[in-house]
Formats: C-alpha cells, structure tokens, sequence
C-alpha cells in the first residue's frame, strides 16, 4: 500500500481530525474513503467518445398514444 504525504493549514487539519472522529475513523482511513470516493465518481474513459457512434439501423420512435380526456376539476 503507498504512503503519501501532504502539508495542510492548522485549521483545516484539526478540522479534518474532527471529521474523522465523527466517523469514527483513523485520519488516515477517513482520508482513503473521501479519495475513493471522489475517484469513483467519474465517468469511465472514454465514455464520451461513444456518442454518435451507434453504427445499426436508425433509431426510431414509436408511434405515440393520445392523452385520455379527463373531467375538469371544480
């Protein structure tokens, strides 16, 4: 497992410490969820590119139904 290492103000630590005891968590630990986390929120590569690249036959819609006629509410 890799060891980084980062510098933060005095404040946001203790901060950042407190947080962490709220969760019941190490620093370290609290700080691998919270990059987890924010890594998997992210489209895949590439994902992009796939739009416009269907190559089968046209896409079409059906043929829509008509709304029913209701009563007007008084």
């Amino acid at each position: 497992m890799s060891q980084l290492h980062c510098y933060l103000p005095d404040e946001l630590a203790k901060q950042f410490q407190r947080k962490a005891k709220q969760a019941h968590l190490s620093v370290s630990k609290y700080l691998a969820l919270l990059v987890k986390k924010e890594l998997e929120n992210q489209w895949p590569q590439d994902y992009f590119e796939l739009f416009g690249g269907w190559q089968g036959p046209p896409l079409e819609r059906p043929k829509q139904d008509s709304f029913e006629q209701r009563e007007q509410f008084k």
